[in-house]
């Protein structure tokens, strides 16, 4: 792994990972090869922020969503999420008021006191998986209004998969995320 190293009166070492590469920030006196011994044991965290950094770039460059293709996303999530959602009510044991299909910038999906669930029309630029996965989210809030571990035990036993598809919407969703650049939020 190529780093370049800033030498200082400071006491510790430290690292920087931005778009430019990789900085060690490091006291005088310290080795090259404790140096070395420093970024390897860092190598795991050091290539999730260079992930993340090439996941900004790759958003920066993504097309924004015409108007047209948000209310044809619109109608696949007023289509295919209401079903979802009645299927994981009935195995979860819960029942919700309203459903509400938006565009947003920053959310997947929510749910309100009074029962009522909003979801994300980007999702249908996601694996089906992902759809289920924030669809047993919001409804298991219906029980535990929370991030327990309550409420993940009831997520778990109504979508044994959630945490790999969750973390495949943690590790994508941000390029989804972005192509809501020059839209409004709002209802469709």
């Amino acid at each position: 792994m190529t780093y370049r190293i800033i030498r200082s009166r400071r006491k510790t070492l430290g690292l920087e990972v931005t778009a430019d590469g990789v900085t060690v920030r490091a006291p005088m006196r310290v080795s090259a090869a404790e140096i070395d011994r420093f970024v390897n044991q860092h190598s795991g965290w050091i290539e999730k922020n260079l992930r993340k950094i090439e996941e900004q770039k790759a958003a920066a460059k993504a097309a924004p969503l015409t108007a047209d293709e948000l209310k044809d996303l619109a109608k696949r999530a007023a289509e295919t999420i209401p079903e979802r959602a009645r299927l994981y009510a009935q195995k979860i044991g819960v029942t919700y008021g309203r459903i509400t299909i938006r565009n947003q910038r920053t959310k997947w999906g929510s749910c309100s006191s009074k029962g009522n669930l909003s979801f994300n029309c980007l999702l249908m630029l996601t694996p089906p998986e992902v759809v289920d996965s924030v669809v047993v989210h919001e409804l298991c809030h219906l029980k535990e209004m929370n991030h327990s571990a309550r409420f993940y035990a009831e997520v778990l036993r109504a979508f044994p998969e959630y945490h790999r598809w969750n973390r495949w919407l943690k590790e994508n969703g941000g390029v989804i995320m972005a192509r809501m650049r020059g839209e409004e939020n709002g209802k469709i």
